[in-house]
């Protein structure tokens, strides 16, 4: 085909605009008359006889923009179809009036869409164009203990659908449990003896997001476990009545009544480099026999 005849006759004003998508899925389909300009920006055909006082009924833009709803229908007239918009119009995004706009660049030096494999420099990653928003989870990924989102190994789109899901949080799979242990299968069990915190929320430990403790728990252990296992059973952290880290001279409490001046006398042996895990370490599940299973022991 002739090059000339396959240049849209838009190009001829908006060549910046025009060249911008010529290597795109969006430029590929263009032709002579730029009929994909026009299913965005709108009937051209006026506009072409005056430049100067006809405008096309542009819905992007920026002196008189259509609302967010009517935006993202240009995009879904073509897109409706893919499977991971059927949701979109109870997506979380839609409903408080985020366009496909703000998320995808169709003209500009970036490589189109934005959100995609971090292949290139010019393809940003796609946690900081979620992160333009979500100020919050971009500050969490950023702790010590942190999912691979950073390095690439992993996308936002691996847990969310940003396009619309019904489920919290607009995750890929049915609840959060379903989608921790699509990746980690070994903690999804069953188990002979489960952990009733693990069946119910893996949020209930962990932080997803990021945390600075290790592991991604939202607490060090022991005290991530004495969230609900208090210290009568067996003492195992300074939280135990029946002692603390020192007695200091002069301290009249019950623990130290009978052992005034002995600084070291009641230090506890299980506060260093101990943690409930070191015996407790099948925590998400045991399938062990008898009292070593019963107690999340192997």
């Amino acid at each position: 085909m002739d090059a000339a005849v396959a240049t849209p006759v838009c190009a001829g004003c908006h060549e910046r605009q025009s060249r911008s998508i010529v290597l795109t899925a969006h430029g590929a389909k263009n032709d002579a008359s730029g009929s994909m300009c026009q299913a965005c920006h709108g009937d051209a055909t006026e506009h072409m006889k005056d430049p100067s006082k006809v405008k096309p009924a542009n819905p992007f833009s920026k002196l008189t923009p259509a609302s967010a709803h009517d935006q993202s229908g240009v995009c879904l007239n073509c897109h409706v179809g893919q499977r991971h918009l059927a949701f979109w119009e109870s997506g979380k995004h839609a409903k408080q009036d985020v366009t496909c706009a703000n998320c995808h660049i169709m003209h500009g030096t970036e490589k189109n869409p934005p959100i995609a494999p971090f292949t290139t420099s010019f393809r940003p990653n796609e946690a900081e164009v979620c992160g333009t928003c979500h100020q919050q989870i971009r500050s969490a990924i950023q702790k010590p203990s942190h999912h691979p989102i950073i390095e690439n190994k992993m996308k936002c789109s691996d847990c969310h659908n940003p396009h619309g899901a019904l489920t919290p949080a607009m995750l890929r799979h049915e609840s959060v449990n379903a989608q921790c242990t699509s990746c980690h299968a070994d903690k999804r069990g069953p188990f002979v003896f489960s952990h009733p915190p693990v069946d119910e929320n893996c949020l209930t430990c962990h932080n997803p997001h990021g945390s600075v403790h290790y592991k991604l728990t939202n607490e060090h252990v022991p005290n991530l476990c004495q969230d609900c296992h208090d210290w009568s059973r067996h003492p195992g952290s300074f939280y135990q009545g029946q002692g603390g880290w020192l007695c200091l001279p002069g301290d009249t409490s019950s623990a130290c009544a009978n052992k005034p001046g002995a600084p070291n006398a009641s230090v506890n042996t299980r506060l260093i480099a101990r943690s409930c895990l070191n015996c407790h370490n099948a925590i998400h599940g045991s399938n062990a026999p008898g009292a070593r299973g019963q107690f999340l022991t192997r």
